[in-house]
């Protein structure tokens, strides 16, 4: 055998020596160790129970442990890059709010490339946002809260983060309404909702999910919801769109990610896994009695639906000139 042969065989040698590893990580998956699902956000908040729903129901499909932790801060980039920088063996995984869409405008020196760096395993569905008051609020409709911001009465509003989709949803309606609001930006859901209906802040804006509890115990009353028609969980509360803004329509989402490292039959099978878990009846009740509409689908339509939301909100951002806090 000729020198140049005996080369090529002993690189396709290593090549395939290497790929053997690859192979049977690939294919005992999940057997080797618990799943980890990294929640972005608090305790309390959406994400939080959002993820703990999921691992409940995922524990007992995959016959493994599904682990959720919380690693929080910067708007869910510090949790999203635990995850890419974790091992790409498919055991980590992270689930995600909508600032997802909306940090690679908004932090242009993230520590990953949002769209190189990440796999997007599936978008669990998308909720409206709603804006509330304390049950004890002078605020009695959303249109004294547009007379009082109007009257230049400067009115504080608390989002579940600098850079969140209620936060963006609520600086358009300010620059459009020609409004005074103050922005008040929380570590996620459940501190925000811990300050409300303390009644610390006037106004909070957040999802359905993680709103409406409040609403039920009469510790919060809601005055507005963020999408074009009203929700089906409170028919009776106006779209911001009635109130003088028309085509207005803002909504919350909340999507699994894995590193663009672990193997595409991993996340295909994670993908596939979840959406099983989400056509599981008592998952699919607990989801849509807080206000989430269901999508689900292929981890390719993920890709499309978040490239979306980063070119839309990336817009709103440089029109509003909004900066991380």
């Amino acid at each position: 055998m000729n020198p140049t042969r005996r080369i090529l065989f002993a690189a396709l040698a290593l090549l395939a020596c290497a790929a053997a590893p690859l192979q049977a990580q690939t294919g005992d998956w999940p057997k080797r160790q618990p799943v980890r699902l990294v929640a972005v956000f608090p305790p309390g908040g959406s994400v939080d129970q959002v993820s703990r729903i999921l691992a409940q129901q995922l524990t007992t499909q995959l016959g493994q442990t599904v682990i959720v932790e919380n690693k929080v801060g910067a708007s869910g980039v510090i949790g999203t890059h635990a995850v890419l920088s974790a091992p790409p063996d498919g055991y980590t995984y992270a689930v995600v709010f909508d600032t997802h869409g909306v940090n690679p405008s908004l932090m242009p020196s993230m520590p990953y490339d949002t769209r190189k760096d990440i796999a997007p395993v599936i978008v669990i569905g998308t909720a409206p946002m709603v804006i509330a008051t304390p049950a004890a609020s002078e605020y009695k409709t959303f249109a004294d809260v547009l007379a009082a911001a109007k009257g230049k009465k400067n009115i504080s509003f608390g989002s579940v983060g600098s850079g969140s989709l209620s936060h963006l949803a609520m600086a358009m309606l300010v620059r459009r309404g020609g409004l005074e609001m103050t922005h008040v930006p929380y570590k996620g859901g459940g501190p925000l909702m811990q300050d409300a209906v303390a009644g610390h802040v006037p106004l909070s804006v957040a999802s359905v999910f993680v709103t409406k509890p409040h609403i039920d115990s009469k510790r919060l009353r809601p005055l507005a919801v963020t999408t074009a028609k009203r929700a089906p969980e409170l028919p009776d509360v106006p779209t911001v769109a009635e109130s003088g803004f028309p085509d207005f329509d803002a909504r919350a989402w909340w999507g699994v990610l894995a590193s663009a490292r672990v193997p595409p039959e991993i996340v295909h099978r994670m993908n596939d896994e979840i959406n099983k878990a989400l056509q599981v009846p008592e998952i699919a009740q607990k989801l849509a009695g807080q206000g989430i509409a269901l999508m689900g689908g292929s981890p390719e339509a993920a890709t499309a639906f978040i490239d979306r939301q980063i070119e839309t909100w990336a817009v709103v951002v440089k029109e509003n000139n909004i900066k991380p806090e």
